[in-house]
């Protein structure tokens, strides 16, 4: 929730149209004095739009800061909206915040953060969306600056991880015993950094660990948590590493065991018998075997949650009424598939930007990537390849995944259509997480120039015969014909094509009269873009390339004052 203050009627002004922007967002406090309105929204609210100078918001919430990773977001706007100034949190909300405001308000995003400024993943938020906390945040700073500084920093324990980029400066073959990043779920990293053996490492605990527990009806809580304490300290594992507490679902209510996991934060996830009676696991028991339908509870509970890949790091261990396990599991890579639009850089969504810059591989054709590489953040690894190598792409990037890395797979438009995304998904199995992320297409940006050519239903037919032949992009072509389609032609025609475009116009002209619009755009939304209308009679194909998209209306489109429409069928009243 965003707690909104102002205190003038301008500010009052602005107040409303951010709740009316935002609704399920943003709490009014402007009917208080302001003081008393920061402190409320300050108490009960994730983020605070302040509506005051700076110095007067500094001065209320002096006293009530705490930490940065729990206090509130903080903006301040200026009485001419002309400025958000992300004030508190910048990576904890403010700065995206001051961001968003832009689109509202129209103001100028003000955000002083170092690593923001230079394009560089900010440590406190390094895989934090993975789960990944910050054992000892006084070293945050510290270590921040020399990522800053181009100072050398060693970074171990990342490996596998889908973890953001960071400067080439930071990486695994960097010189020892100077400033360390540690990825570790080992308790042992505790005692050596406060004994001094690793200066200057900033340790972060990863959620990659499961504790499986079983246990006879009625055990109590302490027990849970002594045995659950043992085990992790047999490891040698960090508590705040814990993902999830697992058990078998005949246990799903039992008091002592969901006690402990609501006093620690963990999730509880359950499994029925059956499944994990599924799971080898080293120490399987008859007498569990005949009680509950399963020869392991914790081991296997453990396995299984953690998923394929996983291994046991700690094995079963007894107390009078419960077993604990614990598993580490396999990362997972990611796969990021890309819509970049068609090409002007504010048809560009910000969630492909927030993408691009979260990859730490970028795979692409050559000219699409230099279209967003100032985007990108130092560190990330590039790799580009020219026109014709699609299938090298795709399995290119569905195995820096499977590595364990994040990665974008970039096109043009949208990445499903007519793009690297079918290709891709092809080629990619269950062991990574894939994720499509929309972009502008082509047939869309060129439609928006040309009027509404597509209100009403059309098809999108690919004029290239490379990997579709001719008989079937001709059937399809005349069945959009016969059922009176809008038809969006892409790939229309090239030096070594020509004569497909003007066979499938013959075909279309067949089933429409000659007056029928017909569009194209080249280069949509790039600087040489060029817009033609004209009719299926006056059309000449000789004007098109594989730059170019080609629209042609259905029966029932028209020119309205210069404008390409095809009625969406609305009856008006």
């Amino acid at each position: 929730m965003i707690g909104v203050v102002a205190a003038t009627a301008g500010g009052r002004t602005a107040a409303a149209a951010l709740q009316a922007a935002w609704p399920d967002e943003v709490r009014l406090l402007t009917d208080q004095k302001a003081a008393d309105a920061l402190r409320e929204a300050w108490r009960t609210c994730d983020a605070v739009v302040s509506f005051l100078a700076v110095g007067a918001t500094v001065r209320v919430l002096a006293p009530l800061l705490g930490h940065k990773t729990t206090d509130p977001a903080v903006v301040c706007v200026d009485e001419s909206m002309a400025f958000a100034v992300a004030v508190l949190g910048g990576h904890h909300g403010a700065n995206l915040l001051a961001h968003r405001l832009t689109g509202v308000l129209g103001c100028t995003p003000v955000v002083t953060t170092a690593s923001e400024a230079s394009n560089v993943t900010p440590l406190d938020s390094y895989g934090a969306d993975l789960g990944f906390t910050v054992h000892n945040h006084e070293l945050l700073a510290h270590v921040g600056a020399a990522v800053l500084s181009g100072e050398p920093v060693r970074l171990e324990g990342a490996e596998g991880w889908p973890l953001p980029p960071l400067p080439p400066n930071v990486s695994p073959e960097a010189p020892p015993g100077g400033h360390r990043i540690l990825v570790s779920d080992q308790a042992a990293y505790d005692c050596m950094c406060h004994a001094g053996w690793f200066d200057g490492a900033l340790v972060y605990r990863p959620k990659s660990l499961v504790v499986g527990v079983g246990s006879a009806r009625g055990v109590p809580a302490a027990e849970v948590s002594a045995l659950v304490d043992s085990v992790l300290a047999e490891g040698e594992l960090a508590p705040e590493s814990v993902r999830h507490l697992a058990t078998a679902d005949l246990k799903a209510d039992e008091e002592g065991i969901l006690q402990v996991a609501r006093e620690r934060g963990w999730e509880v996830v359950t499994h029925p018998a059956g499944a994990l009676a599924s799971v080898a696991v080293p120490n399987p028991s008859d007498v569990v075997r005949a009680e509950v339908g399963t020869p392991s509870v914790a081991e296997a509970a453990a396995l299984l949650t953690a998923g394929p890949g996983a291994r046991l790091v700690v094995e079963k261990h007894k107390s009078a009424h419960a077993t604990a396990a614990v598993a580490r599991l396999r990362p997972r890579g990611r796969l990021s598939i890309v819509g970049l639009g068609p090409g002007a850089r504010d048809l560009l969504t910000p969630r492909a930007v927030a993408v691009l810059q979260r990859a730490s591989v970028v795979v692409g054709l050559d000219q699409y990537v230099e279209q967003v590489r100032d985007l990108l953040r130092p560190g990330t690894r590039v790799l580009a390849s020219g026109l014709g190598q699609e299938e090298e792409r795709a399995r290119t990037a569905v195995s820096e995944a499977t590595e364990g890395r994040a990665v974008a797979l970039i096109g043009s438009g949208d990445a499903g259509i007519y793009a690297m995304a079918s290709p891709a998904l092809e080629f990619a199995g269950d062991d990574i997480d894939v994720e499509g992320v929309p972009g502008v297409t082509a047939a869309v940006a060129a439609a928006n120039l040309l009027g509404a050519p597509l209100g009403h239903d059309h098809a999108y037919i690919s004029l290239s015969d490379l990997h579709t032949p001719w008989e079937v992009i001709e059937r399809r072509v005349t069945a959009a014909a016969e059922g009176d389609f809008t038809v969006c032609f892409y790939n229309p025609r090239s030096r070594a094509r020509d004569w497909q475009l003007p066979k499938a116009l013959s075909l279309l002209a067949a089933h429409r009269p000659p007056s029928t619009p017909v569009g194209y755009v080249r280069n949509a939304g790039r600087p040489d873009e060029s817009v033609t209308l004209t009719t299926l009679a006056e059309v000449d194909p000789a004007r098109v390339d594989m730059f170019t998209v080609v629209v042609v209306g259905s029966s029932r489109s028209r020119t309205v004052a210069g404008r390409f429409v095809t009625p969406r069928g609305y009856r008006w009243a």
